[in-house]
């Protein structure tokens, strides 16, 4: 379940990005929390397993058509393409009229997708 972030989160969502090397250094990480925190289009999701463990956070920038996918961090033990893939298919219900789209590094969440949609 994707679940938007809130000040509440805030160290669990840290302590997920923490995993991505552009969030190694605190300054950064400090800065992506706040740009999640302030009303504009970047929007911090977290993601709970079924065993309502966040294990999972995603950071997106939403715009009139499209959702781009900044990037994805698992936690160890849950990086598995099953879970990269229930969480793009949460943001799609989440955004049905947008079209899901990714940078460059993430690209590859997408394919998974549309190959288990039939599409290719």
């Amino acid at each position: 379940m994707l679940i938007q972030y809130k000040k509440d989160y805030e160290k669990i969502a840290m302590g997920l990005l923490s995993y991505l090397s552009d969030f190694k250094n605190i300054e950064n990480l400090k800065e992506e929390i706040t740009l999640n925190q302030d009303e504009n289009d970047f929007i911090l999701y977290l993601y709970r397993n079924s065993q309502n463990n966040m294990v999972g956070v995603i950071g997106t920038q939403v715009s009139n058509q499209f959702v781009i996918i900044r990037y994805l961090s698992l936690a160890p033990g849950f990086r598995e393409i099953s879970y990269e893939r229930k969480i793009v298919d949460e943001l799609k219900h989440e955004y049905p009229d947008k079209r899901i789209t990714a940078v460059p590094e993430y690209t590859n969440l997408l394919k998974t997708v549309e190959e288990d949609n039939g599409q290719k």
